[in-house]
């Protein structure tokens, strides 16, 4: 079997089979991967929604004889409980649901929660508060993807795919993709802002509410200050990222 589904809340992924290995990223509940090869019990797998490659343990996902399709339907709620073959699962938000209607005669599944259809959420201001606000005060967690720890391309890349709209894993992916947004002040909310170190490597990332605000995951999720320089922490005044460029991946509406 070649292919694989996470039955997991949050699945840790590695750079190699070792536990003590970097977490690099996490799949969360329902995500599905292929998988390269299995040693020890570990996994070499690849992400079906971004590509994104390392080692997961093989206990922590479901193989399957074909890959599960993603009907972009997630749970809606930060946490939110789920029977699987009668034992009770926490869900964080945006675990997709896919699972419910695979035909899978070895998983029991029961599901009673919210759900949110990702394609027909508009990607608009409202839309982008909706799901970035329940993030804020999350703790910073190096490869995490979930309410229970995020980094911050995990994080814009959660609050986009509840919008149907795909984003690669890492900032310095996901700054090669979308359109170009000269100046600040032409900025939309939903765009997104890159940030690069002294040696000009982009290091971080955080979606834009506002020409003159932004909500990003450093320390904590949280909305800070920015102008053509950069990041201005809320609380402590103190100029924390340097800004590097900012990208369009799509059209928000209505901005406020």
């Amino acid at each position: 079997m070649n292919h694989a589904v996470c039955i997991v809340p949050v699945a840790p992924v590695r750079t190699s089979n070792d536990h003590r290995a970097e977490m690099s990223s996490q799949l969360v509940f329902g995500e599905s991967v292929f998988i390269h090869g299995q040693s020890n019990g570990w996994a070499d797998i690849e992400c079906v929604n971004d590509g994104y490659r390392g080692c997961c343990r093989v206990n922590q996902l479901k193989l399957q004889e074909s890959p599960l399709t993603s009907l972009k339907i997630y749970t809606a709620d930060w946490v939110q409980p789920l029977a699987l073959n009668n034992e009770q699962l926490m869900l964080p938000l945006g675990s997709d649901l896919s699972i419910l209607h695979a035909n899978s005669p070895q998983l029991k599944i029961g599901y009673e929660g919210n759900a949110i259809n990702a394609a027909a959420e508009a990607f608009d201001p409202r839309n982008i508060a909706k799901f970035a606000f329940p993030y804020l005060n999350t703790a910073y967690l190096w490869g995490g993807r979930t309410v229970f720890g995020i980094d911050c391309s995990g994080f814009a890349q959660a609050v986009f795919k509840m919008m149907d709209v795909s984003l690669p894993r890492d900032a310095n992916q996901q700054v090669t993709v979308g359109g170009a947004v000269g100046f600040l002040e032409e900025a939309h909310c939903g765009d997104l802002a890159f940030f690069d170190d002294p040696d000009g490597k982009i290091v971080h990332v955080g979606i834009l509410l506002t020409p003159s605000t932004i909500i990003h995951a450093s320390g904590n999720v949280r909305i800070d200050k920015i102008d053509n320089q950069g990041i201005i922490h809320s609380q402590t005044n103190n100029r924390t990222h340097h800004i590097r460029t900012i990208r369009r991946m799509n059209e928000p509406v209505g901005l406020k």
